[in-house]
């Protein structure tokens, strides 16, 4: 019997991980939010701007004058569209991002390429998001009074330098989805 409920809670455990990973991914339109995949945006700016981690989906959005290689190095470096990993011809066209490591994509279509229409991404290990912690604010001194009895101004407290910047709504949407995650989690093992 205590075999069976050890197991259970180790399901429950691989359950809670597994929705929390799926919390926390994030799709990732190439070019956007000032471009897309086409000649015109920048992709290496674009890319290079984003933050990929395991479990992130690259996705690509295009017409039907492009199309989606998936290539080695060699091949992204010289615009070589001979032995692809992979061809895509249909939009949208999406890519797991399941391991570390680096990734290349180019468009296989005329000299789109050679005029810029590729893009690398180094792809990080997920990791778990982590509570931002905010200073506490220093306390306003009560007023000091004279010595005849009379309230004095108080100074304002110095500044202490330390800018703090509220959460992104993404950050706040994301925690609260990973929280909903972990709540679903615990429910999936006291069901077990």
């Amino acid at each position: 019997m205590a075999k069976v409920s050890i197991m259970r809670v180790l399901m429950g455990l691989a359950a809670m991980v597994m929705l929390l990973e799926v919390a926390t991914a994030a799709d990732h339109n190439v070019g956007t939010p000032s471009g897309g995949w086409n000649t015109n945006t920048d992709l290496g700016t674009w890319s290079s701007s984003q933050t990929f981690t395991v479990g992130d989906n690259l996705v690509f959005q295009f017409d039907s004058s492009h199309d989606v290689l998936e290539v080695s190095k060699s091949d992204y470096d010289s615009c070589g569209v001979d032995n692809p990993i992979s061809t895509t011809v249909t939009s949208p066209a999406s890519f797991p991002l399941s391991a570390t490591g680096t990734r290349y994509f180019i468009c296989g279509r005329g000299n789109h390429c050679n005029q810029g229409m590729k893009v690398q991404v180094n792809v990080a290990a997920a990791t778990t998001p982590s509570t931002p912690t905010t200073p506490s604010t220093p306390s306003t001194p009560s007023s000091p009074t004279t010595p005849g009895g009379s309230p004095t101004t108080p100074s304002p407290p110095p500044p202490t330098g330390t800018t703090v910047n509220p959460p992104s709504s993404s950050a706040i949407s994301l925690k609260a989805t990973a929280g909903t995650m972990l709540g679903f989690g615990f429910l999936v093992m006291l069901l077990l």
